[in-house]
């Protein structure tokens, strides 16, 4: 049987996003320069055309996330990246994306906001941005990591998502994450799993490039390859044009809700950490979760039966997981480097179950164990 040949990399989180876009088959990339994120537009700039891909330096981030999905409607994995200023000026474009279905990502390196903020500051304050930035009622998936590791992993993720279920996918990481370096083993010959987009298997006349399926995702047809359909912001009908017929409207916009909703155990990922029988837990995502899982250790050291929840989808809410916890645990603490946006999540579940409390930093300083620890000291 052959050896499995490990490399292992000293990387940035930035340099693993780039290495995981690489494995998931990503081809394209456009994107303006800014910081916390530059790293991997300069990265990319390098390896994509040694693997045939394209890269594109855009005047801005509306062009950006413009080009992404004319590369994606093309049939290539394409992606982006910024931070808080350019990932708001996208928004109109993520909009676009989601009403038109169209595969691809976005990667927000957090910093502190708003506007010009702190550019070499980390920050979480861009968690219900994500979320609700755009304009409209629709559904999204956002992934968050906290380790270098899970910036490899959860960027393959993203694209797999993203084929699969033809929406853009958001990663969001922070400052802290982006810069920090970690050793991680990386082999050629390991199978990731990469999912591609189904595409279409009856001839052009027969297309119907946005019918309901099962799944609620219809395959899709790359352009280029014969197959003809009109692609728009408006709400349009199976075959894409626009349409101001509720019988035609109401069933599609729930359809892009349900091709999520119906699959919320398939994009859950999160890691529970000595929650078993925790008196006190805490929920927490990014660089704090790193500083909540040394906490947790240190409480235990200290006979303090404490347990950690992290979150690596942000959205879809990890709601039945966050729910467990909340049952089992006597006090919940949410540390977010912003004033409280999964923290309203997870008061809005909560149902009286436990005591929940916040611990915000918006100085764009990382939350540390020790605060954590002095927080549980207060309140249990």
């Amino acid at each position: 049987m052959k050896k499995k040949v490990l490399k292992e990399l000293l990387l940035q989180g930035n340099e693993a996003v780039v290495e995981g876009a690489l494995r998931a088959g990503c081809l394209f990339f456009a994107g303006y320069p800014i910081t916390p994120a530059t790293e991997i537009s300069e990265q990319l700039s390098v390896r994509l055309p040694r693997v045939d891909g394209t890269f594109i330096q855009m005047e801005d981030e509306i062009a950006s996330l413009g080009a992404v999905i004319g590369a994606s409607l093309a049939g290539v994995k394409s992606m982006t990246a910024t931070s808080g200023p350019g990932f708001s000026l996208m928004q109109e474009n993520l909009g676009f994306a989601i009403i038109a279905e169209v595969p691809c990502v976005i990667v927000n390196a957090m910093r502190g906001g708003p506007s010009t903020g702190l550019p070499t500051s980390p920050s979480q304050s861009d968690v219900m941005q994500a979320r609700w930035g755009t304009h409209g009622d629709h559904p999204i998936i956002t992934l968050c990591p906290s380790t270098v590791r899970e910036c490899f992993d959860l960027t393959i993720k993203a694209f797999n998502y993203s084929e699969k279920y033809r929406i853009p996918v958001i990663l969001l990481i922070d400052e802290v994450v982006a810069h920090m370096r970690e050793k991680i083993a990386i082999s050629d010959e390991e199978d990731p799993g990469i999912f591609n987009r189904v595409k279409p298997t009856v001839p052009p006349e027969w297309y119907i490039p946005y019918e309901d399926t099962p799944q609620g995702v219809p395959p899709m047809a790359n352009f280029g390859e014969g197959y003809r359909y009109h692609v728009t912001g408006l709400t349009h009908d199976v075959r894409g044009f626009p349409t101001s017929r509720p019988d035609e409207i109401d069933p599609f916009i729930r359809r892009l809700f349900r091709k999520i909703s119906q699959n919320f155990s398939d994009l859950q990922i999160g890691e529970s950490f000595m929650t078993d029988d925790a008196d006190v837990a805490i929920i927490a995502y990014g660089c704090v979760a790193r500083s909540a899982k040394r906490a947790v250790a240190d409480c235990r050291e200290r006979g303090i039966k404490a347990g950690m929840l992290k979150l690596n989808t942000i959205w879809p809410f990890m709601r039945s997981q966050v729910e467990k916890v909340l049952r089992q645990a006597k006090v919940v603490i949410v540390p977010e480097m912003n004033m409280g946006q999964i923290s309203r999540e997870v008061k809005r579940v909560n149902k009286g179950e436990a005591k929940v409390f916040t611990i915000n930093r918006v100085d764009g300083s990382i939350i540390t164990p020790q605060e954590i620890i002095n927080r549980i000291k207060e309140v249990f």
